[in-house]
């Protein structure tokens, strides 16, 4: 007859193992507690700012109509209105939700790498500084996060002096909390129309202002950006393809008086490219191509 096994486990009081037992099963309830203790203080962050805002206050009669929100108003509520101090300082004025802080400011931050390619020098030195290693016969040499980098603390140089009028007349005010955040848009954004303007031909100006039937403007600062924007944008393109093109020149001799050499010694299979290499890295070497280059970029932002 078969017989029936049973497995038995005899615990020895006080022994090693109980005790490791004991040291598990206290260590699974404290990871338990951790666990829903870290639950409620996710949903308690998480549903308390949305439960805590109350709608508008009602004005009182007679009392002049509040003005219209702007963008600056949204980044006031989502930021908590930390110019302030207090979010619920102002009726009405209370902080959003996580999530939509979290939307508004995310939106912020991919705006804010098209305005310094847009809106700044950052495009024209870049591509003059691109077509630079083109013409120099380059392939890789300064790397792309070389030229990018460079590119951009040329920028900052050039756009120092707006850069400190936005820092008085925009930033410091808002910190103080002497202005509200749709003027510190309107503040901030002076000193870079101001730029731009300086910069943008009146032909490609008036070009898209006759394509978007706007115009015509009493002074410079009453152009709006969606004609200026696309203006600068196409003078910065021109201006840097003239620069890259007197840039060029020097080098395209190099490569023509080789090459004619090269087929006056009957050395036709032998590419031009290999011996005006070191040809033109010595000239740009003895010039001082590298500051003259940087030198003509910033120079060229003064008019």
């Amino acid at each position: 007859m078969p017989t029936m096994q049973q497995n038995y486990t005899v615990t020895r009081t006080g022994g090693t193992a109980a005790l490791i037992r004991a040291r598990a099963a206290k260590r699974q309830h404290a990871w338990r507690v951790l666990l829903a203790l870290a639950a409620i203080a996710v949903m308690l962050c998480v549903a308390f700012p949305a439960l805590a805002q109350t709608g508008p206050a009602a004005p009182p009669p007679g009392a002049p109509a509040a003005p219209a929100p702007g963008v600056g108003d949204a980044v006031d509520r989502a930021l908590g209105q930390l110019s302030r101090g207090d979010a619920s300082s102002t009726p009405g004025n209370g902080s959003l939700s996580l999530s939509l802080q979290v939307l508004i400011i995310m939106g912020l931050l991919t705006i804010l790498p098209g305005i310094v390619l847009m809106m700044t020098s950052f495009t024209r030195i870049i591509i003059v500084l691109s077509i630079l290693r083109q013409a120099m016969g380059l392939q890789q040499t300064p790397p792309n996060q070389v030229l990018i980098g460079l590119s951009l603390f040329l920028s900052f140089f050039v756009m120092a002096p707006a850069i400190n009028q936005i820092n008085t007349t925009a930033i410091q005010p808002y910190s103080q909390g002497r202005i509200g955040g749709t003027q510190l848009i309107q503040a901030a954004g002076a000193p870079l129309h101001a730029f731009m303007e300086k910069q943008t031909r009146v032909k490609d100006v008036t070009m898209f202002a006759e394509m978007a039937k706007s115009g015509p403007y009493a002074s410079p600062r009453d152009i709006p950006y969606s004609v200026l924007l696309p203006a600068y944008v196409t003078s910065e393109l021109k201006t840097a393809f003239q620069i890259g093109f007197l840039v060029f020149l020097p080098f395209i001799v190099i490569d023509l008086v080789v090459a004619t050499v090269l087929m006056a010694l009957g050395m036709a299979m032998l590419s031009p490219t290999i011996i005006s290499l070191p040809f033109k890295l010595l000239l740009f070497v003895l010039v001082d191509g590298w500051a003259l280059t940087m030198g003509s970029l910033a120079n060229s932002f003064a008019t």
